[in-house]
């Protein structure tokens, strides 16, 4: 994931410059916090994209056991899967830029970077459920409800996040 002191690192000379601008380092600041922002995301996303590959694993396990009754409830956490995969990589950015109207409380940026580190224990235990399920479970389908569950407290949340930023938006 970026880090601003990465950033830091490789500043060009104009940059540098441009550093010394008085109200400018902070923009400069605030745009790596931004820019940490979507890469944090983008991991998020990757992480919720590898759920999906083991989810494709015992999908092809099921087809080879012949029970295809339980393909439907596969499918529907594969779909919510991607849609999660999805939110997340759109999300808007958790800092506005320079010239936006909205301002972003730098406090409450920390707490939506709080609530994208506590997700990912979260897609680790889906993950986990996952690997766990096996075609030679009793029941194939009340397994995956069981990973759908979780899947859904995933989509909840995302929505806390949601909710945050737009609560800022309204307080501006």
């Amino acid at each position: 994931m970026g880090e601003p002191s990465r950033h830091a690192d490789s500043r060009g000379i104009v940059e540098s410059i441009l550093r010394k601008i008085p109200g400018f380092r902070g923009y400069l600041e605030k745009e790596y916090r931004r820019e940490s922002d979507h890469l944090a995301r983008t991991w998020l996303a990757d992480l919720v994209s590898k759920c999906k590959s083991s989810l494709d694993r015992f999908q092809r396990a099921l087809l080879d056991a012949g029970k295809i009754d339980a393909l439907d409830d596969c499918e529907r956490v594969r779909t919510r899967l991607d849609t999660l995969a999805s939110r997340i990589r759109g999300a808007v950015r958790g800092y506005s830029g320079f010239f936006d109207f909205v301002r972003v409380d730098e406090d409450m940026l920390d707490d939506v970077y709080d609530l994208d580190m506590s997700m990912i224990g979260q897609i680790e235990s889906v993950e986990a459920s996952i690997d766990e399920l096996s075609p030679d479970d009793e029941s194939p389908e009340q397994s995956l409800a069981r990973v759908l569950a979780e899947v859904e407290g995933l989509h909840r949340e995302f929505d806390k996040r949601s909710e945050l930023l737009e609560g800022l938006r309204r307080a501006d």
